[in-house]
């Protein structure tokens, strides 16, 4: 599906966090042998939403780091429900149950890094994003691509909530905010804002 997968992590104190978990089995390889030569500890995986492209390899990237597996509390029931995460389209029964639910607002620290979540409905009811403020990176998810949006085609979405999502959690960071999508090339807030022709 030509989802991304980020490995963020603070180079002072070898903390970091997986955004979202959508690994081929090179990938578990790659990010396995990276993390080791690193001396990396992964404190959590940090979903987005739930649709089974980005958690395909949760359980096996829990396994390989101990890492917690963390969401919105909204987006449970995706997790955990094979219809509306979409793994039956491809043969799959994908159930996950996260460690921790996180609210609208909540902050993950990890060494000294931290990252704000953004409760983003509308591609799914518990979509967030990850803003790191003092950065300027914003983790997006499936709500905001370069020059477009995420689905709302699926069940549980709603293209009206997903526009003011963007418009009011997002087009309101700052120009510079760097972004980083769940597919795609990364963009910026301002080059949304000028270009994006969905919102």
């Amino acid at each position: 599906m030509g989802q991304n997968i980020y490995l963020y992590y603070d180079e002072k104190s070898g903390e970091g966090v997986l955004i979202d978990a959508g690994c081929s089995e090179a990938d578990h390889e790659k990010i396995s042998t990276f993390i080791n030569e690193n001396n990396i500890t992964i404190k959590a995986i940090l979903l987005t939403h739930g649709h089974y492209d980005h958690i395909i390899s949760v359980d096996t990237m829990k396994n390989l780091t101990s890492a917690v597996v963390c969401s919105h509390e909204l987006e449970k029931q995706v997790l955990e429900n094979p219809d509306l995460n979409i793994s039956t389209r491809i043969g799959l029964k994908l159930t996950i149950t996260p460690d921790r639910l996180f609210n609208d607002g909540d902050v993950f620290r990890f060494g000294n890094a931290a990252l704000k979540v953004l409760h983003t409905p509308g591609h799914t009811p518990g979509g967030v994003c990850y803003y790191d403020e003092e950065n300027g990176y914003l983790f997006s998810g499936d709500t905001l691509f370069k020059e477009s949006i995420g689905r709302t085609d699926f069940l549980l979405g709603n293209f009206q909530v997903l526009l003011k999502s963007i418009s009011e959690k997002l087009f309101t960071l700052p120009d510079s905010t760097q972004v980083y999508p769940g597919h795609g090339s990364s963009t910026t807030i301002k080059h949304e804002v000028q270009n994006n022709p969905f919102v």
